[in-house]
């Protein structure tokens, strides 16, 4: 499988190599949950990316890139963070300055503050002023696809005003909230200012695709940690692939041949 792997992502990776976008959440080594690595874990693979000669790019970076054609540095990576937790600077942040990287963090505004849970203010400004982004992730963390017009509206205006006169810095990234989006959601966006939007759909991002759908692979905590975040990052496309495939059988009543299919 392994032998597989590699040569379909050769193949994949030669015709389409595209940039990883890391998707991150919690950071600390107290809560035991899939979207919280330990600092250990963390670093070793920030260890393992300065070693391998990744640099971290903007999401300006990434769109004029994938829009505009502009050249990167190489071996490009977005590191992004969803949800803006108080440990993605006590853990996260020195870890990230020590090997000379950067960071994406998507921020639920209305949760800034959250005295022991999320980031404050204080810490949102000392990160921006050393290089850090800060963007949108609504102002309460709802699912968009089921929220009124207005309501939708104020989620993505409003906390992209508050990001803005907070950092008195142009706010023009969103993710969403759990992933939910849709044409209604997308064209609410681009009326709002934004210029792209991050999803949490598996895979690389290609040039000249769509600015709000970009995906992003995700690094969760498990058993073989460290070993998934190698595959994911070095095998991405091939992975989407054998992800889409084992989706594809399980909804055309194939689900014992869909259980046979290890998706890292």
């Amino acid at each position: 499988m392994i032998v597989l792997l590699a040569g379909l992502s050769y193949i994949i990776f030669f015709l389409f190599p595209g940039i990883p976008v890391l998707n991150y959440h919690q950071i600390n080594n107290t809560f035991h949950t899939p979207l919280t690595l330990s600092s250990q874990e963390f670093e070793a693979q920030m260890a393992y990316l300065a070693k391998a000669g990744y640099t971290a790019i903007s999401p300006d970076q990434l769109a004029d890139y994938l829009q505009y054609d502009k050249a990167l540095p190489p071996n490009p990576v977005l590191i992004t963070f969803d949800d803006g937790y108080e440990d993605n600077y006590q853990v996260a942040y020195p870890i990230l300055q020590k090997y000379h990287f950067t960071a994406t963090i998507f921020l639920i505004t209305d949760f800034v503050g959250e005295t022991g849970r999320y980031l404050t203010w204080n810490q949102v400004r000392e990160m921006s002023n050393n290089g850090f982004y800060f963007e949108s992730h609504t102002l309460s963390h709802i699912a968009l696809t089921k929220a009124s017009e207005n309501e939708l509206r104020s989620q993505l205006v409003k906390s992209k005003e508050a990001l803005e006169w907070r950092l008195h810095k142009k706010i023009e990234y969103l993710a969403y909230p759990g992933g939910y989006y849709d044409k209604r959601v997308i064209k609410l966006a681009q009326q709002a200012g934004y210029r792209g939007a991050f999803t949490i759909n598996f895979g690389r991002d290609i040039r000249h695709c769509g600015l709000f759908t970009l995906n992003r692979i995700p690094i969760f905590e498990g058993p073989h940690t460290f070993l998934h975040f190698i595959l994911r990052l070095k095998f991405t496309q091939a992975i989407s692939a054998l992800q889409n495939f084992k989706t594809y059988l399980s909804k055309n009543a194939f689900a014992f041949l869909a259980n046979l299919i290890y998706v890292p």
